[in-house]
């Protein structure tokens, strides 16, 4: 049986954040979400999160995770005082205990299976997973012999000076023979540098300790302010960026471009510069985004292109054109080989196939037929103070430049709409509907003004 207990109690005050630390983002997820998933695939009998700086905050943030398991810490009082409170919760567990930090999001599942087949395969009471740095400064400093064989691990500020030349440092992962823990967790006290009760200690109490050291030591990059988040940011876009070339997408300039985990591409896509893509975004294959474009949960299907353009929950199909400068609002679909240009803002709005709305409009709550063309400037007035309004646009339709379509109202099919028109009536089939004031001309207004003045 395997248990996983995640330490996310920490005030993490060096953030300078309202927010918890492990609740900051990483490309589109908290770190502790990317610490907990880093293990889904082990299919743990139980998974613990242990919690105490804003506690509330963090348990209604993950309320959405099944099977997690809220333990409380209060006060905190280190590591040690941390696992000490899983003794309750693991009454009677009989296996091994993986315990991760909530400010290391950029393990690999295959690093952390690595771990656990370590732990299995020697027999020991405790596996540490430990990292070999050019600059260990900060870190706790693991001491073991050429078998892999840890005699202790000691903290930074607790080294002698003979102590901090040695590189190897501890990750603060650990996976443990749970009855061997339970034993010794009671028996940790506080003397040393901080007055803490440290998790490392248990380590020299218990009969069999190794250490299994991490390939990639960017792994167990830990966060502890800005400037870190920014650094484990880059190097997880990067691994992002690299899948995705190494399957066939083109990154025009890719460190210039950000994209999250569920971001799925199809084969040819190209990604220009400065364009970013953030939560579940499908792109087809033959696309080419950006450049300067950002889609937000956006799903497009094939050889679609995006220029300079902002996509948000919207769905495209395929051979579709839109931008330079064009905004894609939450609930917008569009049918293949439509085009949306320069300046056009659609909002929850269906546009059927081969449609155009080229220049200058706003499209919002309506359903737009196949092969209609909007004119530049057309506006679907659909609010009226209180509530909106649809409008219904039927296939082979156009309207004219500076157009107003105040809802509710619907055209017909082939209706065409005069330049300048504001409507506020159904029009039916094949009809014209042209609302506009008179034209007045006074001659000799120009000569007249010049008297008067």
């Amino acid at each position: 049986m395997l248990a996983v207990a995640v330490l996310a109690a920490g005030k993490g005050t060096r953030m300078k954040s309202s927010l918890p630390k492990v609740l900051q983002p990483l490309a589109g997820a908290t770190l502790v979400e990317r610490v907990l998933a880093c293990c889904n695939r082990l299919q743990p009998e139980k998974r613990l999160l242990i919690v105490g700086h804003q506690a509330d905050k963090v348990e209604q943030q993950l309320s959405h995770l099944e099977g997690l398991e809220f333990v409380l810490q209060q006060p905190q009082n280190g590591t040690g005082h941390a696992v000490q409170q899983l003794l309750p919760a693991l009454e009677g567990f009989d296996g091994e205990l993986l315990v991760l930090n909530g400010d290391v999001p950029l393990l690999r599942p295959a690093t952390i299976e690595q771990l656990l087949n370590t732990h299995r395969s020697t027999g020991a009471d405790v596996t540490v997973l430990t990292a070999c740095l050019a600059d260990p400064t900060g870190y706790g400093r693991v001491f073991a012999d050429q078998q892999g064989r840890v005699s202790a691990i000691v903290e930074h500020r607790d080294c002698n000076e003979q102590q901090r030349l040695n590189s190897l440092t501890n990750a603060g992962i650990y996976c443990f023979n749970w009855r061997s823990l339970e034993k010794v967790l009671p028996l940790l006290d506080s003397d040393n540098d901080q007055g803490e009760l440290y998790l490392t200690d248990t380590v020299a109490m218990l009969p069999l300790a190794v250490h299994h050291e991490v390939a990639d030591p960017a792994e167990v990059n830990g966060i502890n302010d800005r400037r870190q988040l920014a650094q484990c940011e880059s190097l997880l876009q990067q691994r992002l960026r690299d899948h995705w070339m190494k399957e066939g997408v083109t990154f025009i300039d890719p460190s210039s471009c950000t994209l999250s985990e569920d971001c799925k591409f199809g084969l040819d896509v190209v990604i220009e510069p400065q364009t970013h893509l953030r939560g579940h975004c499908q792109i087809g294959s033959g696309c080419q985004i950006g450049p300067g474009s950002l889609l937000i949960n956006a799903d497009l299907g094939e050889r679609v292109t995006v220029l300079h353009s902002v996509i948000r929950e919207a769905k495209i199909g395929d051979d579709v054109a839109i931008g330079p400068f064009a905004h894609l609002r939450p609930g917008s679909e569009l049918a293949d080989h439509c085009r949306i240009g320069n300046f056009v803002e659609v909002k929850a709005s269906q546009i059927g196939e081969g449609s155009k709305v080229n220049h200058l409009s706003y499209i919002g709550d309506a359903e737009l037929g196949r092969d209609v063309n909007v004119g530049a400037g057309t506006i679907t007035a659909n609010y009226d103070g209180k509530n909106k309004h649809r409008t219904v646009i039927g296939d082979g339709s156009k309207t004219g430049a500076n157009s107003v379509l105040v809802a509710p109202i619907v055209l017909g099919s082939n209706v065409t709409v005069g330049a300048g028109s504001t409507l506020t009536k159904n029009v039916s089939d094949g009809s014209l509907a042209i609302s506009r004031a008179k034209q007045m001309i006074k001659e000799g207004w120009s000569a007249l003004k010049n008297t008067q003045d």
